[in-house]
């Protein structure tokens, strides 16, 4: 990894440190480049003659995000961002009073709300499996769970927004497949930071955002559908021209692709800017990306892990390039306000984004950190510094 190369792609980074890529990342140089060239096209001559004339272009999204992620361009639908794709896969589902879902206590807060909005509209049950004392999933709990429930859907995120655990989907996985079991992964943390393989999820469905660790625009993102879910003919319900084809009065036929899973209008400069962020995560290769940020993530967690006063509050066996901390006799607001002073990017994880997380921790929120790999072992050891004379 060339990172003085890969600093240069970043023209406006200056002399801050950026920690929040599991927020909305820094966007390279041909990223941007590629959006501007669009738009001003489109303003020469229009968005359909435009759109005409990039076809191929165009296609080359689901080239490569297939790539990303190691599947097919037919399994890939451009969304516009994460939770869109992780609605209209749920939208899929033919829902019945009394069909269980079973998720997890750490699923994405937009996915929590999302099931109890279904639970209240259909009746459903939705239940969590348990997390063993390190925090990492109880695999045994899952199975007593589908032995007794038989869900129609397991739902899992493999990063949480609150934390760096990274949760066993792969293991999840298994156990849906074997049970036949429709099985849907939310890989908005995930996709861009380490390498994920869905051929080791096992999932039906896998929704991702643009804007985090891809380092794509905002307002974008794809859905990742199995060939188990377009044969049996699963669609949102909400679909219109761009994922079927009206035949007759009454009848309209899907799409034999994902694409039957996206809306007919979309932000093509926007379409284009994250090919380009695919391509360049793809060339640079996923395996050193998560290798460096591995690197960098050790170094912080080390440097942290030294201050006394310092608790950090990520669990599990594996964990990732997103920290959450607090220190000692310090409100989050004291801490906020000197990271700002020194140019640090952050985020602040606060209650809502991890309810229930966060009751077992019995914290009202941290300072979460998330480096990626275009920062360097000296900010790592620059914003301990700074978090130990706060």
């Amino acid at each position: 990894m060339n990172i003085d190369y890969i600093r240069e792609d970043i023209p406006y980074y200056g002399n801050k440190i950026f920690l929040n890529s599991a927020g909305s990342s820094l966007m390279p140089s041909s990223v941007v480049e590629k959006i501007n060239n669009y738009l001003q096209k489109e303003q020469e001559i229009g968005g359909y003659y435009l759109a005409d004339s990039r076809l191929e272009e165009i296609a080359d999204f689901y080239q490569q995000a297939a790539k990303l992620i190691g599947e097919n361009p037919h399994n890939i639908a451009f969304t516009h961002d994460a939770t869109d794709a992780y609605i209209k896969a749920l939208t899929s589902i033919d829902f019945k009073p009394d069909d269980v879902i079973i998720t997890t206590d750490d699923d994405y807060a937009s996915n929590q709300i999302q099931f109890i909005s279904i639970k209240k509209r259909f009746g459903i049950q939705v239940f969590r499996m348990k997390n063993l004392e390190n925090g990492d999933l109880d695999t045994a709990d899952f199975e007593r769970l589908v032995e007794m429930y038989h869900p129609k859907l397991v739902a899992v995120s493999h990063v949480p927004t609150n934390s760096g655990l990274v949760q066993n989907a792969e293991a999840v996985g298994e156990i849906c497949q074997r049970e036949e079991i429709i099985y849907l992964v939310d890989a908005c943390q995930s996709v861009g930071q380490f390498d994920v393989r869905v051929s080791e999820l096992k999932c039906d469905f896998l929704s991702v955002t643009g804007r985090k660790f891809l380092r794509g625009p905002r307002g974008t993102g794809f859905l990742y559908v199995s060939d188990r879910m377009l044969n049996e003919g699963y669609a949102p319900l909400m679909i219109d021209g761009g994922g079927a084809i009206w035949k007759d009065e009454n009848h309209y036929d899907v799409l034999p692709t994902a694409q039957r899973f996206e809306t007919w209008e979309k932000p093509y400069a926007l379409v284009v800017g994250l090919t380009e962020a695919f391509r360049y995560a793809n060339e640079l290769g996923m395996k050193n990306i998560e290798t460096q940020n591995q690197i960098l993530m050790n170094r912080l967690r080390d440097n942290l892990s030294n201050i006394s006063e310092v608790t950090q509050y990520d669990q599990g066996s594996k964990k990732c390039n997103i920290l959450t901390f607090r220190k000692e006799g310090l409100s989050l607001q004291t801490i906020k306000e000197k990271l700002e002073q020194n140019n640090v990017f952050f985020s602040v994880s606060n209650r809502e984004w991890g309810v229930i997380d966060y009751k077992k921790k019995e914290i009202d929120g941290t300072i979460r950190l998330s480096p990626h790999y275009f920062n360097t072992l000296v900010e790592m050891d620059r914003v301990a510094e700074i978090i130990a004379d706060i």
